[in-house]
């Protein structure tokens, strides 16, 4: 990881990028010196096809493209080299009317590789060919690796150990873990690439959506994926520990393609065990020091699985005050703090937290959502406030302790999300911890409800965990769903509220 990243951005190139555009292809390919896009190349792609080129920044710094062509099906039939693909590098090739998507350039500067921000290209890209309604994306990949085995090896076979793993390609084994496969071996594709033996790969990824009537289609993403942690309080050995376990939900999650994660309420709360000798008040502030460190790993397993996160909760001081907050990580790089407006009196008592003093709703790239944690989904104002200002999906990180004291986030949750019209997660942590002083037992039963109507499920409950197991819960909400609820549900309980009777509103906006 680098420096400290404060944004990641992928968005459409500009010519006003051409300067650091330049300087990042150069670094990327040391080997191939000179093999850089001209101004004027650039200038060219971006008047005949500017949704097709795409860069990566990191804190305003361009650190990654992807540059794209769409060609007939026919040219890729055929055999050909770089030069003939892209009319000896006129593009005279790209063709609006042609059915493929055909990927002239993909690079990541070195010092940013391992953040998968390759991937986020290679997304984008088939996010294209499906807005685009083409067939297939195709390129040519380079294999700079085969030189190494030239002479034991031909590239058919270099291959099929790459796709065994008994090999790896930087290049190749990108690709083959990005859902495409093979088409066939190009001989003499690119002139100048000795690390390949001028040899390269015909890869194609399918576009399982591609219509051959082409109609309208629905750019906007409704169905949002949601990844829930049950969490196992655990002994914990030091904080390594707790990000180990931390990044094998993640990426578990992530996998599963989800757009957000989901932590419960106090998740770190094992990290006490080594302050247990202190009182209660003393070990929770011990564990505040941990709280930033925290913060930063998941900002950093935001970029790298691209991934939103809500990371639960955990103690912060500020100022000498104790408050229970979490952070919305978002895959874009940035972060957002929330804090619990209502503290229970267990938490004053032993711990001496404050509530927070922030109602906000927070924009994400799958719409707006709200974050509330336990006790707070207990009062419904919070909820309706957000539901105001447009929330679509309320997050809800808990602890319970007994299964009395869960039934009252269920239940209310489960209220929230018929009053508000909206969609409720909640994910709570499980298991005991006899060594941490207040945190000796959890009960859990993570889940996803929805609003009661014909279009979702008749007890509200899209979804639930095993009580009491640590395990994860993917779930599909459909906002459009949502949408129709508004306007045309059996009860529109948002519309139909007599706001010349009664209101709600921020005392401090």
């Amino acid at each position: 990881m680098q420096a400290k990243i404060n944004k990641v951005e992928l968005r459409n190139l500009k010519i006003e990028d051409y300067k650091e555009l330049k300087k990042s292809m150069v670094e990327s390919y040391p080997e191939m010196a000179g093999s850089y896009w001209r101004e004027h190349h650039i200038e060219k792609l971006l008047s005949i096809f500017p949704e097709g080129q795409l860069v990566i920044l990191v804190d305003g710094k361009v650190v990654g493209s992807a540059l794209s062509l769409i060609v007939d099906e026919s040219l890729v039939d055929k055999n050909h080299n770089y030069s003939d693909i892209t009319g000896k590098y006129t593009f005279s090739t790209h063709n609006p009317q042609g059915n493929v998507l055909y990927g002239i350039d993909v690079f990541i500067h070195p010092n940013y590789r391992g953040l998968r921000l390759g991937r986020r290209l290679y997304d984008a890209r088939k996010e294209l060919c499906e807005q685009l309604n083409l067939k297939a994306i195709v390129f040519a990949g380079r294999i700079p690796n085969y030189g190494q085995h030239a002479e034991t090896l031909t590239p058919k076979n270099y291959i099929e150990k790459v796709k065994r793993k008994e090999l790896h390609d930087p290049v190749l084994s990108f690709q083959l873990s990005n859902d495409f496969h093979v088409i066939r071996v190009m001989k003499s594709y690119l002139e100048g690439d000795t690390d390949s033996k001028e040899f390269a790969v015909l890869l194609e990824w399918n576009n399982i959506y591609y219509d051959e009537s082409p109609k309208l289609i629905n750019l906007k993403k409704s169905v949002i994926r949601l990844g829930l942690v049950q969490w196992q309080m655990r002994q914990l050995n030091n904080l390594e520990a707790l990000y180990e376990q931390c990044e094998f939900f993640v990426d578990v999650v992530s996998g599963y393609g989800s757009d957000f994660a989901l932590f419960p309420e106090l998740f770190t709360a094992p990290l006490m065990a080594d302050y247990n000798h202190l009182s209660e008040a003393e070990a929770i502030r011990e564990l505040a020091k941990y709280t930033e460190p925290i913060r930063k790993r998941f900002q950093e397993l935001a970029i790298s699985y691209n991934i939103n996160i809500i990371t639960g909760s955990m103690p912060h001081l500020e100022n000498g005050t104790l408050y229970n907050v979490g952070f919305l990580c978002k895959r874009d790089g940035t972060s957002e703090m929330y804090a619990k407006i209502h503290v229970t009196p267990n938490e004053v008592q032993h711990w001496g937290m404050t509530g927070g003093s922030q109602i906000k709703t927070f924009d994400t790239d799958c719409g707006k959502i709200g974050i509330m944690i336990c006790y707070d989904v207990e009062f419904p104002e919070l909820s309706r406030l957000l539901a105001d200002e447009g929330m679509n999906i309320l997050f809800v990180p808990f602890l319970t302790d007994t299964q009395n004291a869960y039934t009252r986030v269920k239940h209310c949750a489960q209220a929230r999300a018929i009053e508000n019209e909206c969609y409720v997660a909640i994910a709570g942590c499980v298991g005991n911890l006899p060594k941490v002083n207040n945190m000796d037992i959890q009960y859990a039963q993570s889940a996803v409800f929805t609003p009661s109507d014909f279009a979702f499920p008749s007890n509200g409950i899209k979804a639930e965990a095993t009580p009491n197991t640590e395990m994860t819960l993917i779930v599909d909400v459909d906002l459009d769903l949502l949408k129709e609820l508004h306007e045309h549900g059996s009860v529109r309980i948002l519309k139909d509220r007599r706001t010349d009777l009664y209101d709600i509103k921020k005392i401090n906006p």
